[in-house]
């Protein structure tokens, strides 16, 4: 097993200081390759923060209760908040590399929340770089040799970690924003030029990848409807339509918007427009 490690003023001792915003306590790197296993426990947690990324293989993180794992691959930080549970293993087998780093300070909740931290997750997806462990070496380093300004230099480079970590999470969430986007133009647009055919929701979102559930709420959060709801929409609204264009019979327009039952169709369209076919077109050619 492979090890490097620094500490502020070399010492070992975990601690909480709120004399500057931001002080740097410790910073290390593990690299397991026939070691069994690492673990760590501290049921108490510690006085500060931390934060651990996985460069290579897995972690075994059990958060919030010991009988709980959740296993964390290469690419993901993990944040420890002061006096949480800490339990977490690597094992040789995966061929685990991580590095850590512990902070305390009296702003370090804002500054956190300030480079896309929220108060309560833990686990956050930042993909791999050298960049990263560039900085983190760096870190190391000022640690160990103690240069002039170090504790200075120290918060600078877990700010630019910060902002790297900040940037990586910010881009991720566009990336998923644009696919939302699309999928959900995708889905409008499929909706709206079929919706006097028949569609089947599940068959919808199996057939683009999406699980039913996910897809049903993020369509409601893009278009105010659920799809069931939209394409209803748009039969009675196509209807009206053709009541108030055409001399086609009522039993003719529910046909066109896809409904083979009159009497179902007439209900649908009374439900939302307020009035049934009839009434709405005698409605109409009063005018």
């Amino acid at each position: 097993m492979y090890m490097n490690t620094g500490y502020l003023n070399h010492s070992h001792m975990d601690f909480k200081n709120k004399s500057r915003p931001l002080i740097v306590g410790s910073c290390g790197t593990y690299r397991l390759s026939s070691y069994p296993k690492l673990p760590t426990y501290r049921p108490k947690g510690r006085l500060d923060y931390q934060i651990i990324y996985i460069t290579a293989g897995c972690g075994h993180f059990h958060f919030d209760n010991v009988d709980n794992e959740t296993i964390v691959p290469a690419g993901n930080i993990v944040l420890y908040r002061p006096k949480e549970l800490q339990k977490y293993e690597y094992y040789g087998e995966d061929k685990t590399e991580v590095y850590w780093i512990h902070f305390t300070g009296s702003n370090v909740k804002n500054i956190l929340r300030q480079y896309g931290f929220p108060d309560k997750e833990r686990v956050f997806q930042i993909g791999t770089s050298m960049e990263y462990e560039r900085i983190f070496k760096s870190i190391i380093i000022e640690l160990q040799h103690c240069q002039n300004d170090y504790e200075e230099m120290l918060v600078l480079l877990l700010r630019h970690l910060l902002i790297n970590f900040h940037r990586e999470l910010t881009r991720e969430h566009i990336l998923k924003s644009e696919y939302l986007d699309q999928e959900m133009n995708t889905a409008v647009t499929y909706f709206s030029e079929n919706y006097n055919q028949s569609i089947n929701i599940e068959d919808y979102a199996a057939s683009r990848g999406m699980s039913v559930s996910w897809f049903i709420r993020n369509f409601k959060k893009y278009t105010g409807s659920t799809p069931m709801q939209f394409i209803v929409g748009t039969r009675i609204n196509n209807a009206q339509m053709l009541l108030d264009a055409t001399t086609y019979s009522i039993n003719e327009i529910s046909k066109i918007v896809g409904y083979d039952n009159q009497l179902y169709f007439s209900r649908l369209f009374h439900k939302l427009k307020g009035y049934s076919p009839r009434e709405y077109r005698k409605l109409r050619n009063k005018f």
